[in-house]
């Protein structure tokens, strides 16, 4: 027995010395030679006489293809060492997680990407495998929209930015948005770069709002205002366009700094209101479909991208003071003429009444000065009477010429609104629109 004791005491002085040459020191990662593969283990020898077993699995693909043979160096993980007889617990998953932190910290210092592949669903996320070691990838961090489905992304190798390590719990976020983003930004501002003014692209619409259509130019969105998607008056893009159409449109501006696209479509053809003066003279009469109204007037519209306005003031000789809607109603086929052209504000001003005859010259041809005319009183004023006449034009009879002796001031009480009375001719003024 006694003859023992220094034999057990010298193995623990050759194991000790054993552990100090070869670095095994428990709870760190050490080289070990594989010895023998029994089933479904490989048997490891960690140095002197220290040997451990590690399920062939935990060596990911190389244990499973049966890669793996005997003489082959590798790290695994000494968690303990049970017995002088130098049995050891090792592990290889351990060793790559180990492994794994190491390189990580580093990534993530230098704020560089990692490989990992989503390997499980979890309470608000998913779990990743960053070679060895598992990282939680929030759902919010998975794209930059929502994906209701992520079975085409697992199990598949893809960059990821660590957001966050706490090595004492063991915790690792990662976010393959962030990623996405970065990528997306470079691609933006190549291709922005790669716009120039004036060039023309093509394009699919992708969004319609109220003010204009966004088009996407293959990963960067460009607006195309509703004033510039035709000549002509549009009341609201999808008139014209529709979510998915394939559109050539033509670049008006671009910004480098905030990456703003502008793009036209009307600039792709003609400018109608070239030799706009030629075509539509002053003087002459057209015909235009009713577009708008206003408060102030009627847009016409003479041609697709040509409208004219008919003032308020040129709508009708005898209706003064009555909204324009009362005069024309909106798509109503009228005849104009053209008063002004303004071809540097783009701006053509229309007469209505100019196309109609002036009633008071109507007057003046049937109602010579002399003739005797009839009429409804429609107004009484202190210097006189106003009388209703044919062409919806008034007359005015003067106090001193209501009566020959009585005066004025007496004789008009005895008019009221209403009543027909018989006058003459006296003068018509087809410039002052009077009659006398």
């Amino acid at each position: 027995m006694s003859e023992l004791n220094p034999s057990t005491a010298d193995f623990a002085a050759l194991l000790n010395e054993s552990f100090a040459s070869n670095d095994l020191y428990e709870g760190s990662v050490v080289k070990g030679t594989i010895v023998a593969i029994e089933k479904d283990l490989a048997v490891i020898d960690v140095g002197l006489k220290v040997e451990g077993r590690v399920p062939l699995k935990e060596f990911g693909v190389k244990g499973r293809d049966g890669e793996l043979k005997v003489g082959d160096e590798v790290e695994v993980y000494l968690e303990r060492v049970e017995n002088a007889l130098g049995e050891a617990v090792l592990s290889r998953e351990k060793a790559r997680r180990e492994e794994s932190w190491v390189r990580l910290e580093v990534s993530f210092e230098k704020g560089e990407k990692v490989t990992g592949q989503i390997f499980n669903q979890v309470k608000g996320g998913f779990t990743v495998d960053l070679d060895g070691a598992v990282a939680f990838l929030p759902r919010s961090q998975v794209d930059i929209r929502p994906v209701r489905d992520v079975t085409p992304l697992m199990h598949t190798p893809q960059p990821f930015q660590i957001l966050k390590m706490d090595k004492r719990r063991g915790n690792i976020v990662v976010s393959r948005r962030v990623v996405l983003e970065e990528t997306r930004a470079e691609q933006r501002s190549e291709l922005v770069q790669s716009l120039e003014e004036g060039q023309t692209v093509e394009g699919v619409v992708k969004n319609i709002t109220d003010y204009g259509a966004f088009v996407d130019l293959g990963g960067i969105d460009g607006l195309l205002h509703v004033t510039d998607i035709a000549w002509r008056r549009i009341n609201h893009p999808s008139e014209v366009l529709s979510i998915g159409q394939t559109v050539r449109v033509q670049i008006i501006r671009v910004n480098q700094d905030t990456h703003r696209i502008s793009l036209g479509m009307k600039q792709l053809e003609t400018d109608p209101w070239d030799g706009i003066e030629a075509k539509y003279p002053i003087s002459a009469k057209f015909s235009g479909r009713v577009t708008n109204i206003t408060d102030y007037g009627a847009f016409v519209e003479l041609e697709p991208g040509i409208e004219g306005l008919i003032h308020v003031s040129e709508m009708s000789w005898t209706k003064k003071n009555v909204h324009p809607g009362k005069i024309v109603s909106t798509s109503q086929e009228v005849d104009v003429m053209v008063l002004e052209v303004d071809p540097v504000k783009r701006r053509i001003s229309l007469g209505l009444k100019q196309t109609l005859q002036n009633p008071w010259d109507a007057f003046a041809e049937r109602f010579p000065v002399g003739t005797e005319v009839e009429g409804e009183v429609k107004n009484k004023t202190e210097f006189g009477l106003f009388i209703g006449l044919e062409g919806d034009v008034d007359g005015m009879v003067h106090l001193s010429d209501l009566d020959w002796n009585r005066p004025g001031e007496q004789v008009i009480e005895e008019y009221k609104k209403g009543d027909v009375v018989k006058a003459v001719v006296l003068d018509v003024d087809v410039e002052k629109e009077r009659i006398s």
